[in-house]
């Protein structure tokens, strides 16, 4: 799994007014008024459009943003994307008003070189998410295609994703991976071929069935394993514990246990932080927890020991919170790893998503090596080795 095998941006056809379809991830959190909070996608997305733009390319970005269902909704726009674009471009950039259609690619046919344009949310179109082969999906990866002469792909956090954006395009134009996503991958599949050993994974989060996959998958590279965040109480479960009404996943209790039987090492809490049953306390308790109490974040203890595992690591892989962070009662435990991940003198990844929201939160985000942009899809990378956005670069089209 390396980004070697993938086409790169020099390998486009690229002449003076080319049309490049650039499908980015511009999915950025907006206030209830449609003001961009954070525009870090925005700015990750630079490198390759600039790189585009200086060789005269006409570039035609798209994204999704939110979760429209699959029909126009005013309030998951790209206009703010686009007013946002132009300012870091110093250019005006245009929105088209449609995803695909007669005013998207007359605005498309329009563009002067070394200019770009955004069409608007991917989602609002009910192909973009069916299957790659539903008749829908077809039409618009074959539409999206009509309106440019090349493609890349620079939205890593869809890449693990069949969307007609991301694996259709490849099939009809000369096809490359962006720079942001080339390196996503260069960087996650060297933390898998050749990492610093002692090489620690730290993974959080609530959902243990989201990540047990990648668990069992990186247990057979790794170390060894550290499981905080609400997934850890399933693995409590397994080990004989009462964790009140902490939350746990009945149905991979024996998954967790399998795991901790493999000889394996994994890592637990051995103290968390929990929350009565009328919400009024909050107090430390140890592996097992009261009846009626929940627990939403690791113990002080167990975060020096987990700051103890991630100092002697030569390589560190950190995905989701250690706890229910957004809240102050409940922050130590993610503030205490963040930390620490920021000091270690090995080399550090922080996996995206909530872990990277957390980084930012704290101010640590500057202080890791790199901080992946796609939380879901750098785990289905981690596990299976390859994503659907990958596979459709590498076996599209190369000719122009």
């Amino acid at each position: 799994m390396t980004a070697g095998n993938l086409p790169r941006l020099e390998d486009l056809p690229l002449r003076p007014g080319i049309r490049v379809l650039v499908r980015a991830d511009f999915n950025v959190p907006l206030s209830a008024g449609g003001v961009i909070e954070d525009d870090l996608r925005i700015r990750a997305a630079l490198p390759t459009i600039d790189w585009l733009l200086s060789r005269e390319a006409s570039v035609i970005a798209c994204s999704h943003l939110g979760r429209p269902k699959g029909a126009p909704d005013p309030k998951y726009s790209l206009a703010p994307v686009a007013e946002r674009l132009g300012e870091m471009l110093a250019q005006e950039v245009p929105l088209a008003p449609e995803v695909v259609g007669d005013r998207a690619a007359q605005l498309a046919r329009g563009l002067a070189p070394g200019m770009a344009m955004v069409l608007e949310n991917l989602r609002f179109e009910p192909g973009e998410t069916k299957g790659p082969e539903d008749e829908m999906a077809v039409e618009l990866a074959a539409a999206l295609a009509g309106l440019a002469d090349c493609y890349v792909d620079d939205a890593f956090g869809a890449a693990h994703r069949a969307h007609a954006s991301i694996v259709g395009p490849p099939r009809h134009l000369p096809s490359a991976a962006g720079r942001l996503l080339a390196r996503e991958v260069e960087v996650l599949g060297a933390l898998l071929e050749r990492p610093g050993r002692p090489f620690l994974a730290v993974l959080g989060g609530a959902k243990v069935a989201d990540k047990i996959g990648v668990i069992r998958a990186l247990l057979e590279k790794v170390d060894a394993v550290v499981i905080g965040g609400g997934m850890c109480f399933t693995f409590l479960v397994a080990l004989g514990h009462d964790v009140g009404e902490s939350l746990v996943d009945p149905s991979q209790v024996e998954a967790c246990r399998n795991l901790l039987d493999s000889g394996r090492r994994v890592v637990l809490p051995t103290d968390v932080v929990a929350l009565s049953p009328d919400g009024t306390q909050v107090r430390q308790t140890g592996r097992t927890i009261p009846a009626g109490w929940k627990g939403l974040d690791i113990g002080p203890g167990s975060a020096a020991e987990f700051c103890d595992e991630i100092a002697a690591a030569r390589t560190v892989l950190w995905n989701g919170p250690m706890g229910m962070f957004e809240d102050p009662r409940f922050a130590a435990g993610t503030r205490t790893v963040a930390e620490a991940v920021a000091e270690a003198r090995g080399y550090t990844v922080v996996g995206g998503g909530d872990s990277a929201a957390a980084m930012d939160q704290f101010g640590l985000a500057d202080s890791v090596d790199f901080v992946s942009t796609g939380g879901g899809a750098s785990l289905e990378l981690l596990e299976h080795g390859d994503l659907p956005g990958l596979v459709a670069l590498r076996e599209g089209r190369r000719d122009g």
